[in-house]
Formats: structure tokens, C-alpha cells, sequence
């Protein structure tokens, strides 16, 4: 497969996974009658972000595979995104705040292990997560200030 293939299936999958998700897992009239703290942003803003977020993802790595198909880096990258893929289900589709919260912590612990062992070996790489660990942390803030409120 040339490199352009590798980014553009790498991009189409986490885009691609990530709609597929968000569509299956939307807010709702549940998520609409949680108490949220002050800082929660409105809903439109996380379909852009969370747009651009899986776009950066996706060229990390593609980034990383194409260092090394069975890398530590690698192995760290698919265990985010299954992390990733599995918080909707459980805080929006499952109503399950708690369990997204212990989902959402662990995903950033990866977050951020991808990108200290990306720094070195990639840089580029480690980088292009350096937004995705800050909205992640973020997000990990909101739900933990959902499940202390409700």
C-alpha cells in the first residue's frame, strides 16, 4: 500500500468510526436533563472538534504504522482508540457516567503514553496528540464534574 493510501485509510477509519459512533450516540433528552457544571461547552462544539481531533489521529497513525506495524507505539494507538470508540456507547448510549468516567481516564493514560513514546521516535506524531491529550483531559474533567453532580 503507498503512503498516501495508508493516511487517507488510517483518516477514513478513525473519521469514519468516530461518526458512526457519534451518530449511534447522540446526547439525547437523558443527557439534556443531567446537571452540568458551568464550564460545559454547547453540543454543537464537539462535532467540530472531535472532527478535527480524528483527523489528527488518523495521520499519527498512519504515522506509526508505517514506522513499524507491531510497535509499542502502535499497539498503544489501537488501544486508545478502542477506548475512544467505547466512551459514547457507555456515557450516552448505556447511561452510564461512571463507567465512561473509569473509560475516559484510562484513554488518557494512553493519550499521553502515545505521546511520550512517539517523542522521541516521532515527534510529528507525538504532536499531533498533544490537542487530542488536551481536549481528552478536558473531557475527562467534564464527565468526572457530571458524575460528582448528578
Amino acid at each position: 500500500m503507498s503512503r498516501a493510501l495508508t493516511y487517507i485509510v488510517f483518516i477514513a477509519i478513525v473519521l469514519g468510526g468516530g461518526l458512526v459512533i457519534g451518530i449511534n450516540n447522540l446526547p439525547g433528552e437523558w443527557y439534556q436533563s443531567l446537571a452540568k457544571p458551568a464550564f460545559n461547552p454547547p453540543n454543537s462544539v464537539f462535532g467540530p472538534v472531535w472532527s478535527v481531533l480524528y483527523v489528527l489521529i488518523g495521520i499519527a497513525g498512519a504515522k506509526t504504522w508505517l514506522r513499524g506495524h507491531l510497535s509499542v507505539g502502535m499497539l498503544i494507538w489501537a488501544g486508545q482508540m478502542v477506548l475512544n470508540f467505547l466512551w459514547s456507547p457507555f456515557f450516552f448510549g448505556l447511561r452510564m457516567p461512571a463507567v465512561a468516567l473509569t473509560i475516559i481516564i484510562a484513554l488518557l493514560a494512553l493519550v499521553i503514553a502515545f505521546i511520550r513514546n512517539r517523542w522521541n521516535a516521532n515527534r510529528v506524531s507525538a504532536l499531533l496528540f498533544v490537542p487530542y491529550a488536551a481536549w481528552v483531559a478536558f473531557a475527562t474533567a467534564l464527565n468526572a464534574s457530571i458524575v460528582y453532580l448528578n
